[in-house]
């Protein structure tokens, strides 16, 4: 007999990727390029050359057994040194390998942290608007999570309403910054109220709470932005993160988690993350990606464009009455919709082949997201359908 709940999933299956497959189907009638694809948050340029040619070097002159082999449980060994090496290096906090532990992207990170501070029914918290697929990640595991409503003014932390869901079963509070969807970048006092909170109601509540920071878009901010590093300001931050943004490899599926030096039982836990990798089979990246990507830690892909398009984005959707906060960061953008409900105010937009996607699955309604990782030249095409259509519509 099949099991139920994942059967029950079928007919809540991601919004984001039902509205891509819409747009592949549609771009074989009208040729894509003549589809304003703003659906899926997939990196749009190129992997830095120096990883291409890491590559080649890898599978011209080295041992196939080393490249192509399981690696040990945690990771490569030499892997996870280069890593940690390059945190403190750029945070100061001093990271070693045994803090350290491969994972495939950040959602196989996010699948193992989930898993080393809770257990069943226990609650993580985290802050709309969020990433719809926190609630399968979470979900899944037995955990319960829970929402706290947005501060629209600004997408930082609404911390009265956090305050109010804090109770003795909050396990872990889990943030996003840069913020899929709202380009939002937490700030050094956002962050610093932050700790203060969870330690005192740590000390409350007589257990630690766990704050879970995922942080695939570390690498994209944008100028003058300032994006501080979570772990600096709590010392019990698991740190998640993908490569899949700042290389352009997503893939590829590789990440890893970071646990804070300072955390309590921090050697434990990445030995722990092993254990858990046994019973969810989310294990053992690819040998070749992992040796690879430490050879370019110091290396992004060119993420500029996605500043210019975000420029572009802002200043029309301002000039034709949209209701926006400024992005920090990320390939996203999160305007108010013109109508009270996001899903007809996409649904409308299809109509003129702008593909966008409303908020309800993030958390917030009444918004939506466009995801700006395109061509520049097409976004720049998409003004004029983004102009029919306001016309027209509103």
């Amino acid at each position: 007999m099949l099991v139920q709940k994942y059967k029950d999933m079928l007919s809540g299956k991601s919004v984001i990727r039902q509205l891509s497959e819409f747009a592949t189907a549609r771009g074989k009638e009208i040729g894509y390029g003549n589809v304003f694809d703003y659906s899926l948050g997939n990196p749009s340029v190129p992997v830095p050359k120096e990883f291409t040619d890491t590559m080649v070097d890898f599978l011209q002159h080295k041992n196939p057994m080393e490249l192509h082999g399981y690696s040990p449980s945690l990771g490569i060994t030499s892997v996870r040194e280069k890593i940690a090496a390059s945190l403190e290096k750029r945070f100061g906090i001093p990271y070693r390998a045994e803090h350290i532990f491969m994972a495939s992207g950040a959602a196989g990170a996010l699948a193992h942290a989930f898993r080393l501070v809770t257990k069943p029914e226990d609650e993580i918290l985290t802050f709309a608007p969020f990433f719809p697929e926190y609630h399968p990640y979470v979900d899944l595991t037995g955990a319960v999570l829970k929402v706290v409503p947005a501060d629209t003014k600004d997408f930082q932390i609404n911390f009265a309403a956090f305050e109010e869901m804090l109770s003795p079963k909050t396990m872990a509070v889990l943030i996003n910054t840069p913020n899929n969807p709202s380009g939002a970048v937490y700030s050094a006092a956002t962050l610093k109220k932050l700790a203060g909170v969870l330690l005192a109601k740590s000390e409350e509540y007589g257990h630690d709470i766990y704050l879970i920071s995922d942080e695939p878009y570390r690498e994209i901010i944008f100028d003058g932005v300032e994006a501080p590093c979570v772990s600096s300001f709590y010392d019990n931050t698991i740190m998640c993160y993908s490569f899949s943004k700042s290389l352009s490899l997503p893939g590829e599926r590789i990440g890893y988690v970071a646990i804070n030096p300072a955390c309590r039982d921090a050697k434990d836990m990445i030995q722990m993350c092993g254990q858990i990798s046994r019973g969810i089979g989310h294990n053992c990246p690819p040998s070749v990606i992992q040796l690879a990507v430490a050879e370019v830690l110091e290396k992004t892909a060119e993420l500029s464009v996605y500043e210019t398009n975000m420029n572009i984005l802002y200043k029309e959707l301002k000039a034709l009455g949209f209701q926006c906060v400024k992005p920090g960061g990320t390939f996203y953008i999160f305007p108010k919709a013109l109508e009270e409900d996001a899903k007809v105010f996409c649904e409308k937009a299809l109509k003129y082949d702008l593909v966008l996607v409303p908020s309800d699955t993030f958390g917030c309604p009444g918004y939506f997201r466009m995801a700006y990782c395109i061509d520049t030249e097409k976004v720049e095409r998409s003004l004029e359908a983004l102009r029919k259509f306001v016309a027209s519509e509103y």
